[in-house]
């Protein structure tokens, strides 16, 4: 965590403004959000979004992951209960931790000003303003932090073009919460119309790859454009462009699990149908447990249910996204992982100076593809987000809006309007 990084658990806002006037705050930037800010902050010590990054069947320490699902666990025999309760716990606080989007502070200001009925301990109108005029502070400086360490790739777009000069672009994007907004209803995640004619835009000049956890067919029915490659199911079921409606198979490394994950899906859709709001969707190489209509209190037995059903399934893993919990094959493969795949299928191996892929994506589960370009050395990698988080990315765009308009840029910049526009220059900070 950095100084300008710093969570306080269990804390509002009053809280917060006491923080803030500590000796030796430094003028750090602050961020409260209720008890699950504790969680963002134990959790952060293990990875790029928290100790969650490695679960059963990561490369990165397996250990940790099986002891998350209650595989085994360190805690000693007599706090066997407790650790119990902490597996399920992590679940739940890294569900609390899950990328939202906006900044947290503005929820915390929402939630104790706005009430459906009149409330003894709420603020008077003046007192309301000022913390609105405070979060909004916070907001301010969250932002400023996060373009600070990764600044917006639409404010540093010379930057971006004069990296991109004389190289083959790829685009890589994910698909929710990047090219559509996050919706309650995942079936209803439609994309804009002039979001896919920019995504169309781009398609034309460099190759382009959609890399969802979404299955492959609901992608293309979101998208509706057949140039493009589509890697579903966190890059298990990988297609290439068509003007048919049956695209060319290029790779699905979890063929072998599909009975498997069948059997979980029917058993995860009775184990959860008791719980308001849960929904379990399939999509085909993995399984997505929807919680946005759940209510919070319910978390905690949602997160024990999911585990119970995993217990029958060993050869699947449990990994958690923007509300959601995803449910996987237990092999060594995700969006890095599709990322490499595809750029070698293109021709564009480790070692070529001249490609730049450029990867876009909101969710953890995208970090694996950031990881990838940082260890290339080469490629840009742009978060989706409005809150400062620890991320492999490069630089960083606030929302779908700003996703398009990068994406009209880029095409702009591919097709200058006169010879001296050609060569971009580096702008100098």
């Amino acid at each position: 965590m950095t100084n300008q990084d710093v969570v306080l658990p269990d804390m509002g806002i009053a809280a917060a403004v006491a923080a803030a006037s500590l000796p030796g705050s430094g003028g750090r930037a602050l961020f409260a959000c209720r008890g699950a800010a504790g969680a963002v902050s134990s959790l952060r010590r293990g990875g790029a979004y928290g100790g969650l990054g490695a679960l059963p069947g990561g490369a990165a320490d397996a250990g940790a992951g099986e002891a998350f699902l209650g595989a085994r666990s360190a805690i000693p025999l007599a706090a066997a209960a407790a650790g119990r309760t902490c597996c399920t716990s992590l679940v739940v606080e890294a569900i609390r931790a899950s990328s939202p989007t906006r900044c947290p502070a503005a929820d915390e200001y929402e939630a104790w000003t706005v009430s459906a009925s009149p409330c003894p301990c709420a603020p008077s109108p003046a007192a309301a303003g000022w913390v609105r005029a405070f979060v909004l502070g916070l907001v301010f400086v969250a932002r400023a932090c996060l373009q600070g360490k990764h600044p917006s790739a639409l404010g540093s777009f010379d930057r971006v073009a004069a990296a991109a000069w004389g190289k083959r672009v790829v685009m890589f994007m994910d698909y929710d919460g990047t090219l559509s907004p996050i919706v309650t209803d995942p079936d209803m995640a439609f994309m804009t119309a002039e979001m896919r004619a920019a995504v169309r835009d781009v398609a034309k000049h460099f190759p382009t790859a959609i890399v969802t956890g979404r299955c492959v067919e609901k992608v293309c029915n979101f998208v509706g454009l057949s140039d493009l490659y589509y890697a579903g199911s966190h890059g298990m079921d990988i297609k290439g462009p068509s003007s048919k409606d049956d695209q060319t198979v290029l790779l699905q490394p979890a063929r072998e699990f599909l009975p498997v994950i069948d059997k979980a899906f029917r058993a995860l859709e009775e184990k959860t149908r008791a719980t308001p709001g849960a929904r379990v969707e399939h999509n085909k190489f993995c399984l997505s447990v929807h919680f946005r209509c759940v209510d919070e209190k319910s978390w905690s037995p949602l997160a024990e249910q999911v585990k119970a059903v995993l217990r029958d399934f060993p050869e699947l893993k449990l990994t958690e996204g923007r509300k959601v919990l995803e449910i996987r094959p237990s092999i060594l493969w995700d969006k890095g992982k599709a990322v490499e795949f595809l750029l070698k299928s293109l021709g564009f191996d480790d070692g070529r100076s001249d490609v730049l892929p450029v990867y876009i994506g909101d969710d953890r589960t995208d970090e694996d593809a950031f990881k990838v370009l940082k260890k290339r050395g080469q490629g840009l990698g742009i978060l989706v987000s409005k809150c400062p988080k620890e991320t492999d990315a490069s630089y960083s765009l606030q929302d779908p809006t700003e996703v398009m308009e990068f994406l009209v840029r880029l095409v702009e910049w591919k097709r200058p309007r006169s010879p001296s526009a050609a060569r971009p220059r580096a702008s100098q900070r």
